[in-house]
């Protein structure tokens, strides 16, 4: 069993900046709790994801469980980074070699470059065209149709987003989802998560916005998103390897920055390399059992 009291870090991740990025906590000793107690702790926190390490076999090899407050997800690019960089901190591990982070979407392979740590997704780029229309799109973000400039599409490095382009940063700050039309053109897809983008040569502004407990919430920053987002920008541009710098939370006041690079296989299959910074900005224990 664990340890009682458990102890925890505080990071924000996507940035070098305290209180700015994207909050997460990271219970680093987290081996015999079970899901519905870490669902529990997810939810005392209410922080965008909580996740919990355990020991593998080899000193380079981590098991994790990602949370929201609402759910357990399969892969989650904002915690693997944070974990990846407060391992290191705490010289867990060695930055000069990489280490592995066992998800339940697969291993996620993280190394260091400089003050930044990058992780591989386990799973290809899947594109498909999304359920989403571009005047449902309009619609739903209380945009005008030609605000969306292109039809939405459906992207997944191992979680699915619909990814909706629009014309200028002004319409992405005006972007405002409504609840009925919520209800009405993303729920029926049973994929709750939208990411809304502009991109212009390698860079990009997005927002990403989901759904918990019937509510809709925006995320500051948003790894897996941007996963998925580079696997469709880089089939948009087959011609050339490139990298994009994401710059997504500006709307919210927590400002993060996001690297994606594709690496395409001799498969032709995308997967993409994402990478961040992030710092420790407090840590705690928390008493579960009371």
């Amino acid at each position: 069993m664990p340890p009682s009291p458990l102890c925890y870090a505080l990071l924000d991740v996507f940035t070098a900046t305290p209180l700015t990025g994207n909050p997460l906590a990271v219970f680093p000793y987290a081996e015999g709790l079970n899901a519905t107690t870490m669902q529990a702790i997810a939810q005392e926190l209410n922080l965008s994801e909580t996740i919990f390490v355990g020991r593998e076999d080899d000193d380079r090899r981590f098991s994790v469980r990602i949370f929201t407050p609402h759910r357990e997800l399969p892969f989650a690019g904002h915690p693997v980074v944070g974990t990846a960089h407060w391992l290191a901190a705490r010289e867990r591990v060695d930055r000069t070699r990489p280490l592995i982070l066992e998800a339940p979407a697969g291993a996620l392979r993280v190394r260091f470059e400089d003050d930044l740590a990058y992780f591989t997704t386990a799973a290809p780029a899947e594109l498909a065209a999304s359920s989403l229309g571009r005047s449902d799109a309009a619609a739903l973000f209380g945009l005008e149709a030609q605000e969306v400039v292109a039809d939405p599409i459906l992207a997944s490095c191992g979680l699915p987003y619909h990814l909706v382009p629009l014309t200028s940063r002004e319409a992405l700050s005006r972007a405002a989802p409504a609840a009925s039309n919520w209800a009405r053109h993303v729920l029926p897809s049973g994929i709750e998560q939208v990411y809304v983008y502009v991109e212009h040569d390698g860079e990009v502004s997005a927002r990403m916005f989901t759904a918990g407990a019937g509510v809709l919430y925006e995320d500051p920053a948003t790894g897996s998103a941007a996963a998925a987002l580079a696997g469709h920008l880089s089939a948009c541009h087959a011609a050339t390897v490139r990298c994009w710098r994401i710059h997504q939370g500006v709307d919210m006041g927590r400002p993060s920055e996001i690297l994606v690079r594709p690496r395409p296989d001799d498969q032709g299959r995308v997967r993409v390399e994402v990478g961040g910074r992030a710092v420790i900005v407090g840590e705690g224990v928390l008493y579960p059992g009371g």
